[in-house]
């Protein structure tokens, strides 16, 4: 079962995808972390998200680019977060696949999805707050929001968290 789990800044999104993940069946759990440690702040976040992780029993894979290339274990319950970092860093990151970010991206998570028994995938809402940006940033917007659509149409559930509220829009909660 695939989950799509959308929100905004601090819209409670990543809270309620672990919860998912913790009340699944399957009882390996894989967190799969996108964020790069570019700096100390990046690192220091990084170091006490892997804490919390671990005092929830997740395994946690760190994967920047590349999502195609990550071997998960059969039938495992897997949280890719988020969905924005994966997709900056495809499109900027040296090692990334640049203006192929969407394609690359949907192709690993299609690979995920053979390979997990429940799989939630975190990302950010787009557009909301208006469409003037500079060039940079909107190519970043165009890229995740057609990444977004794409995961919607191949996810069996799609849900939007607002002030920590899960509202589906497609299927619904999965049964614990």
């Amino acid at each position: 079962m695939t989950t799509l789990v959308v929100g905004g800044a601090a819209s409670g999104k990543s809270e309620y995808a672990e919860r998912l993940i913790l009340s699944s069946a399957y009882p390996r759990r894989i967190y799969i972390a996108t964020m790069e440690p570019l700096d100390a702040e990046c690192r220091r976040r990084i170091e006490k998200h892997r804490r919390m992780r671990a005092e929830k029993r997740f395994e946690t894979l760190e994967c920047y680019t590349g999502l195609d290339a990550l071997d998960l274990p059969p039938g495992s319950a897997a949280l890719l977060e988020c969905m924005g970092n994966l997709c900056a860093n495809e499109l900027y990151s040296p090692h990334g696949s640049g203006d192929r970010a969407a394609e690359e991206i949907l192709r690993g998570v299609e690979r995920l999805r053979r390979r997990c028994g429940d799989l939630v995938i975190v990302s950010n809402e787009v557009f909301a707050g208006g469409g003037h940006y500079e060039e940079g940033t909107m190519r970043y917007l165009r890229q995740l929001a057609r990444i977004n659509r794409a995961l919607a149409a191949l996810a069996d559930n799609v849900c939007e968290v607002v002030c920590g509220i899960p509202v589906y829009h497609k299927g619904g909660e999965p049964a614990a």
